[in-house]
């Protein structure tokens, strides 16, 4: 069962985003600001993050980055879930490492079937 942690200050985000996948076969953590986050992905290695950007304690940007340069961390799949949605804020995430970027609003929908396709491609 692969492990997925969501990671966003929001609650009614993370609910979101648990309702959406709860039912997919996934073993689901989840994390309300940028530090718990980094604390449980490196503690319980994840095979996706789905970040948002900004957060309390340390951004995702920051998370992302962090992680990606460990060897130990880099093959977790970043997947930045983010209000911020201007060619710039795009061209952070890439910076940091961000492996798929979904601006919000988001459909749940969408959310599954590239989840689903980032870990087969990563399997």
């Amino acid at each position: 069962m692969k492990k997925i942690l969501i990671a966003d200050d929001e609650p009614a985000i993370r609910f979101l985003i648990r309702a959406t996948l709860e039912d997919q076969g996934y073993l689901l953590l989840e994390a309300a600001d940028g530090l718990e986050a980094y604390d449980l992905a490196r503690t319980e290695l994840p095979a996706l993050i789905v970040l948002d950007a900004m957060m309390p304690q340390m951004s995702g940007y920051d998370l992302c980055a962090r992680l990606k340069a460990d060897p130990v961390y880099r093959r977790i799949i970043v997947l930045m879930l983010t209000a911020k949605a201007q060619e710039e804020d795009r061209k952070v995430a890439e910076m940091a490492g961000v492996d798929y970027y979904l601006p919000k609003p988001f459909s749940p929908n969408e959310l599954t079937n590239i989840i689903r396709s980032l870990l087969t491609q990563k399997a």
